[in-house]
């Protein structure tokens, strides 16, 4: 075998080759070295900004001083040029979408305005503005408890931790308008103190407590969903009203399953309402986001709520999570992307052909559970008795709680399609059973006959088909609010 050195004499060049690879794998182990080197020192004198404003600071722009960069992609939540195929952060009228809503939701404010939530920037105006706040003495719709305020501004932790959460529950709506000067922002995720993550609205907690788990032992991942949590959950108002308190209650003391919440809502008799036409007594949910996630194939391989809705991004060799939060559609790169590996048209294609095949089913279930509440109807108008009607509206109780657990969840077709399918076709079930009793006990009261729907074609049609004047109800509030935001402005 040739030595080195023979080699180098019959081919000179040789030498040239090996102290050329010589230099790069020098080179290249000298990079890695300076690599870990400063990731050490990175962890050893981590930069932590110098925090000038007190805990609970509810003014987003004072955290964007030192957090520039989250700040102002937090400013992009005021964007709302985006829509998909179903939602968005545009402003969509859900119930001339679907007027069919308005039946399902007869004697609730719902009926009278529900529409697509803008981004988190618009959270304290659409509050203001929406025909669901009510105004007093002026229907029985309205005015709601202050409660409603809880999710909806930065204000609101240092207000609960001042005064104490059943303090700050207490009253109507417009009570602490004054003071709700801020969207949701900064103090409602963050500790002023080393910017962790932390849990600021006591119902959360409340309710892990509920469930014998202990919050605080979460991981950094999970306090990444939790955090959204505190908000994009069912939830209700506590009907044992002291002092003017309506209490915030998440019920999941036996879990988070539709049929959980079901269980504990049974158990102490609640009701949101009672239905104007069918007199069943209904529940109303909320918006299951976080519930529903659980039962997903994302939560199950633990991907939190903000890897897909607040996705690390980079500028200028920066790293940072992205505050724009919004639909991953509409960010498709750095959040679908990160993980699959399909062209960007693909994965909005496989989202959209969820979406439309489980609202297709939802829409079926919609149309027979409004077909329901008017054969309800008609079996009262017959003389129907309360013992013979007891056992069917349960059965519409039940089937519309299934019905508006997917139906309020923005993005459950796509965060978990086969427990949202499972609900729809339970909700098809049930609203059969309801609507077969119905039959038979419309022929036993003499009636043979289809019951005739009337013609709610249209948002307004099927309004003041339940009773609405939408042009008073409209007047009221534009006078209540420009009263009241006459008193704030005298109050600032």
């Amino acid at each position: 075998m040739k030595s080195i050195q023979e080699i180098l004499k019959e081919k000179p060049w040789f030498g040239w080759i090996l102290f050329i690879f010589t230099v790069i794998v020098v080179f290249l182990l000298g990079m890695l070295a300076s690599s870990i080197i400063e990731r050490r020192a990175e962890a050893v004198f981590a930069y932590v900004p110098k925090i000038t404003f007190p805990a609970y600071e509810p003014r987003s722009d004072k955290w964007g001083e030192i957090f520039p960069r989250e700040y102002y992609s937090f400013l992009k939540t005021s964007d709302t040029s985006f829509r998909s195929r179903y939602n968005g952060s545009v402003t969509i009228d859900m119930l001339g979408e679907s007027p069919q809503m308005v039946i399902l939701w007869a004697g609730y404010p719902f009926s009278k305005d529900y529409k697509q939530g803008r981004g988190h920037y618009y959270s304290v105006e659409d509050i203001r503005r929406t025909l669901r706040t009510g105004a007093p003495s002026k229907n029985s719709l309205g005015p709601m408890p202050n409660t409603c305020w809880t999710c909806k501004s930065s204000n609101v932790p240092g207000m609960i931790s001042s005064s104490g959460p059943s303090v700050f529950y207490r009253g109507t709506w417009e009570t602490k308008g004054t003071e709700m000067t801020n969207a949701i922002g900064c103090a409602d995720c963050h500790n002023s103190e080393n910017m962790n993550l932390k849990i600021t609205r006591p119902a959360l907690i409340e309710a892990f407590n509920d469930m014998g788990k202990d919050i605080s032992r979460v991981s950094h991942q999970e306090m990444r969903s939790l955090v959204c949590a505190q908000c994009h959950v069912e939830y209700y108002f506590s009907h044992d009203v002291t002092d003017g308190v309506q209490y915030l209650v998440f019920p999941w003391k036996y879990g988070t399953v539709a049929e959980d919440m079901e269980k504990y809502y049974d158990g102490i008799a609640f009701s949101d309402w009672t239905h104007a036409l069918s007199r069943a007594p209904m529940l109303k949910a909320q918006h299951p986001d976080y519930e529903m996630y659980l039962t997903g194939t994302h939560a199950s391989r633990g991907v939190s709520c903000a890897d897909c809705h607040m996705p690390f991004i980079s500028e200028g060799g920066q790293k940072f999570t992205d505050h724009h939060i919004q639909s991953p559609l509409n960010n498709v790169a750095n959040s679908c992307q990160v993980c699959h590996r399909e062209e960007t048209a693909q994965l909005i294609n496989d989202v959209y052909q969820r979406q439309d095949k489980i609202i297709e089913n939802r829409r079926k279930l919609e149309i027979m559970l409004v077909k329901c509440h008017l054969e309800a109807k008609a079996a009262w108008d017959y003389g129907a008795k309360e013992e013979q009607m007891t056992e069917i509206l349960i059965y519409i109780r039940r089937a519309q709680w299934r019905w508006d657990f997917v139906a309020a969840g923005h993005g459950n077709s796509f965060h978990s399609p086969v427990e949202t399918s499972r609900l729809i076709a339970d909700g098809i079930a049930l609203v059969s059973e309801a609507r077969l009793k119905l039959s038979r006990l419309l022929a036993s009261l003499g009636y043979n006959q289809e019951v005739q729907m009337p013609d709610i074609t249209t948002k307004l049609k099927a309004q003041e088909y339940i009773g609405l004047d939408m042009k008073k109800l409209e007047t009221e509030k534009s006078e209540f609010l420009n009263n009241i935001v006459r008193e704030w402005d005298k109050m600032k």
